[in-house]
């Protein structure tokens, strides 16, 4: 029996994609074609799915929206896992249950519905609840790691692990669930009872900051680098003159010079060879390693036209 039968024992037939653009599945509109694109419903059926990749050796990872993501041209080996339908979101108490697929953005939206805040940091962050547990998540003073209270994760080969917030391991754009490559199911947020247009007033100015200061009209990555200590990246970038630089279809963006755009077509290489050239011009003129805060994955092209 062939590996995509034994897929397809698992997950019926549709939700099972062979060579799948990911620049379909991806914020920046980039990347090569995955093996195999699997869209599991039930817990179950990830947890077979990682079983079997275990079992046969078979490489796989984690796709939510691809917010925080560049695959590379030669796209992905193996499985990727697409846990998107995975979305449901209710409040137990004081707090807010979360699957992994349910877009963070909708958490924050559903909170500010039950009158419970805590999550406006949150209104913009354009993933997954797994992303923003995976990458602790933050945007506006706040992270994820000041609200979550545990998560329920499997391990690579299939186990079900249920973590408190200590155990998650949270810092900054890391956790446990990054370093170890566990996948996470739901999250739960503990938030407090507000008055609903108190909370309301706080999401309504960071989604006008984040419009105002953001290039949403573009695809990107989102915020490309980490914060370096005792400095700004966007700051570091537009003090080089770097706003405008373009390699291919990627620019660095005229109205945030944290962001790198996708504004004709670029491809990953081009988008990764502009990151590469922003790093090396802000360490010349000021001494200072731009790490990124987006994750650069798959093969180059090179290795799907050998």
């Amino acid at each position: 029996m062939s590996f995509l039968q034994q897929l397809q024992m698992i997950i019926p037939a549709e939700r099972v994609l062979q060579d799948e653009p990911l620049s379909a599945h991806t914020y920046t509109k980039l990347g090569g074609k995955a093996d195999y694109f699997v869209a599991p419903h039930t817990y179950e059926e990830v947890q077979a799915v990682l079983q079997l990749a275990h079992q046969e050796a078979m490489p796989f990872m984690i796709l939510g929206f691809g917010s925080n993501l560049i695959v590379r041209d030669g796209g992905i080996r193996g499985i990727v896992l697409n846990l998107n339908e995975l979305d449901s979101i209710r409040r137990e108490g004081n707090q807010m249950i979360a699957q992994a697929g349910a877009a963070i953005i909708d958490v924050s939206r559903q909170a500010l519905a039950e009158g419970l805040s805590g999550l406006e940091f949150a209104c913009g962050i354009p993933g997954t609840v797994g992303g923003a547990v995976y990458m602790n998540a933050g945007a506006y003073g706040g992270e994820t790691k000041d609200v979550i209270t545990s998560a329920t994760v499997l391990t690579q080969d299939g186990q079900v692990l249920h973590l408190s917030k200590d155990e998650l391991d949270l810092d900054y754009r890391t956790s446990r669930v990054s370093k170890e490559g566990l996948i996470v199911l739901e999250a739960t947020f503990e938030l407090e009872p507000k008055n609903y247009e108190l909370i309301k007033e706080v999401m309504d100015d960071l989604t006008y900051k984040r419009e105002s200061k953001q290039p949403l009209e573009y695809p990107s990555c989102g915020s490309v680098f980490k914060r370096p200590p005792g400095y700004f990246a966007g700051k570091l970038i537009q003090d080089s003159g770097l706003q405008g630089k373009r390699i291919g279809g990627a620019e660095v963006s005229l109205k945030h010079a944290g962001f790198i755009v996708n504004i004709d077509e670029a491809t990953a290489t081009e988008y990764i060879s502009l990151i590469r050239h922003v790093q090396a011009t802000v360490k010349e003129k000021f001494e200072v390693e731009l790490e990124p805060e987006v994750k650069i994955i798959g093969e180059d092209i090179a290795v799907e036209n050998a």
